[in-house]
């Protein structure tokens, strides 16, 4: 039993690496910035999470490697959403969340936290998730 908990959880760590390596790869960061990184995923992941319905939330939540659903639901208030968010305010929550300076601001963040994020889900999943968007913020969905 303990070799299984520790197995899943080796597996888990490996799989959020991989997806903080994923957004450090996209800016060319080294695994030094692994800070960076972290708060970019953080940041989206939140704000994605507070955009969708409760139920569409844990459906997408469940894909995640079990690390990253405790980032993503880290602070959550199920009661409190989804909150209404188009592109412009996503963005300017993604500015006021992430505290770095990056190449292309927060909608560079963005797009790469997304674009990892959908290469970690199942299509139809992702599918599912940029469907309940408004068509702005869809639209810089992969």
């Amino acid at each position: 039993m303990a070799d299984t908990m520790h197995s899943a959880f080796e597996s888990s760590l490996d799989k959020t690496n991989l997806i903080l390596k994923d957004i450090e790869d996209a800016y060319g960061w080294p695994k030094e910035r692994r800070n960076q990184s972290y708060a970019a995923l953080r940041t989206v992941l939140h704000l994605l999470r507070d955009r969708l319905a409760v139920d569409e939330s844990v459906e997408f939540a469940q894909q995640l490697p079990v690390l990253v659903r405790g980032i993503y639901f880290d602070g959550w208030v199920p009661s409190d959403v989804p909150i209404k968010l188009n592109r412009d305010d996503f963005l300017y929550e993604v500015r006021q969340g992430f505290p770095y300076d990056a190449e292309g601001g927060a909608e560079r963040v963005t797009q790469v936290v997304l674009d990892t994020l959908r290469r970690h889900v199942t299509q139809g999943e992702w599918e599912d998730v940029k469907d309940t968007m408004p068509k702005d913020l869809a639209k810089m969905m992969p």
